[in-house]
């Protein structure tokens, strides 16, 4: 997961500033040299480690922080609030305009970025929220750019409007914007040409859509991967095309994080959404201080309950809390749990927003579990998956069914060790004990997760 490394290095400086009952001046500044190492290793801007640094020696070298009760929390504590006003402090809307006029969205970016995908992304989030969403197709060069929108615009029921790749995306944003006009869309998003680098010609085109419509916010599309460079790119665009907010995507991969560190201190322009995975759900609102709590290892409870909110289906969750308090709870259910957690981004998505787990570094690797044990145990519950499947509807229900000769033929169909599927039942049994337990804990007719 991003920032991994930073958060591992942080918690390493933050622990041992606990460990100092008093902080002297040369401490302080020895934590910020480490700090701003850290932060140089994410790939973070230079001139932004630079200020953000002399930000907070200006606060933490002082008498109330240096004679408090806790100087080493208090420093942390300001660590975690610059990082926030770093990022924006606040979390910024695109802004619709208002009543039923059409809101004309621009995405803009480079090749490979993701801007295809999340255009679909974002239309899906604005259906949710009841618009009625128009996905225009205005990359008439990219090799199947029009097909990869169609489909993706099909997985979230949103129209899209394409006229080929005979046309001028000027002529194609003109006719889609009367057509959404016509067919009561609310929100017309162009999904304009990307480049391998910016040049003129790509520059060139998006003022000529800009002057054939009114374009009401221009979001640009960055790829977190590209650490330094997603920086630059979001300057160039600006300086260059003008742009109201960035989307970062692929900040779920092995990437240093840079970018969304840098972003708003260099562009001055807010970050809008990130991009957590490749499904097409996989698109969170930015928050600032969630982000900065993650970085810092300190967890993010709040978008984890969102996504258990949006993701658990609470009739079957009822369901299944009423068949832990009955101690009903077959295969069947297991595979449904599963399921939901795979919903969620999987057992490292969750891990990384829990407190103290958070880039399962420094107190991650005391607490929780690292990336290697993250991988082992997702890899430990496919190999359950795969022996649940090679059981028969019966025996998923009815657990009781297996004896040996049934356990063998479950170990040959998932392609494991019949000592495998004898340590699954086993820790089946014991999981249903302690769900039992949990499910007695909880209110009556409220299902409570267990995190």
């Amino acid at each position: 997961m991003a920032f991994d490394s930073l958060t591992e290095k942080l918690q390493n400086v933050f622990k041992n500033l606990r460990s100092k009952g008093r902080l002297t001046e040369e401490d302080v500044k020895e934590a910020l040299k480490e700090i701003k190492r850290a932060l140089l290793a994410a790939d973070v801007n230079f001139k932004v480690v630079k200020d953000f640094i002399r930000s907070v020696q200006e606060r933490a070298i002082g008498q109330d922080v240096m004679n408090g009760l806790n100087p080493g929390q208090m420093v942390i504590k300001i660590v975690n609030e610059e990082l926030v006003k770093l990022m924006g402090s606040e979390t910024t809307e695109i802004k619709l305009q208002p009543g039923s006029a059409v809101t004309v969205i621009m995405m803009a970016g480079l090749q490979g970025a993701g801007k295809t995908t999340t255009t679909a992304k974002l239309a899906g989030k604005y259906k949710l929220k009841g618009k009625k969403p128009l996905l225009v197709a205005c990359d008439v060069y990219r090799p199947a750019a029009i097909k990869q929108l169609q489909v993706n615009g099909g997985k979230q029921g949103v129209e899209v409007f394409a006229m080929g790749e005979n046309h001028k995306p000027a002529d194609i944003a003109r006719a889609a914007l009367e057509h959404a006009r016509k067919n009561g869309h609310n929100i017309v998003i162009l999904d304009t040409a990307g480049r391998l680098h910016i040049d003129e010609d790509m520059m060139e085109e998006l003022q000529e859509i800009k002057e054939a419509v009114t374009v009401h916010q221009t979001i640009l599309v960055i790829d977190a991967m590209t650490g330094q460079d997603a920086v630059n790119v979001a300057k160039e665009f600006h300086e260059k095309a003008g742009i109201d907010g960035v989307i970062v995507t692929k900040l779920d991969g092995d990437t240093r994080g840079g970018a969304a560190l840098s972003v708003k201190a260099v562009t001055g322009k807010p970050i809008l959404y990130t991009g957590m995975g490749e499904k097409l759900s996989d698109l969170e609102q930015f928050y600032p201080e969630r982000m900065a709590s993650r970085i810092l290892g300190m967890g993010d409870v709040l978008t984890l309950i969102e996504k258990a909110e949006a993701e658990i289906d609470e009739e079957k969750a009822k369901q299944m809390a009423q068949k832990m308090k009955k101690n009903q709870f077959d295969f069947e259910d297991y595979l449904e749990s599963i399921s939901q957690m795979k919903n969620m981004g999987g057992l490292g998505s969750i891990m990384s927003m829990m407190p103290g787990l958070g880039g399962m570094g420094g107190m991650g690797k005391m607490k929780g579990l690292d990336d290697e044990q993250t991988a082992q145990a997702e890899k430990s519950m496919a190999r359950m998956e795969a022996m649940i499947h090679s059981m028969t509807p019966q025996e998923r229900r009815n657990p009781d069914l297996l004896n040996p000769s049934r356990k063998h033929r479950i170990a040959r169909g998932a392609g494991v060790d019949i000592s495998e599927v004898n340590r699954m039942v086993k820790q089946f049994g014991e999981m249903k004990k302690l769900m039992k337990m949990m499910g007695k804990g909880g209110r009556k007719g409220k299902f409570r997760l267990p995190f």
